[in-house]
């Protein structure tokens, strides 16, 4: 289990702030992918506006998987 938490939580173990995006989906099967943005400490503002401009550039937040039902 200590491995699955070092590859999904690298932020929560380096201690800086983290968020991650729809970024796409891969040809087949058709599962999504995840774009992860990470910044230094106490700059969680750069992440949210960088996260803001890469939806206001692209489509892939309004996408649905198949495994969505």
């Amino acid at each position: 289990m200590y491995l699955c938490d070092v590859f999904t939580n690298p932020c929560s173990l380096a201690g800086v702030p983290g968020l991650s995006l729809p970024c796409g989906f891969t040809t087949n099967p058709k599962l999504p992918i995840g774009l992860q943005v990470m910044a230094k400490p106490f700059a969680e503002e750069t992440i949210l506006k960088v996260a803001h401009a890469y939806e206001q550039a692209t489509a892939w937040h309004r996408e649905k998987s198949p495994l969505a039902g």
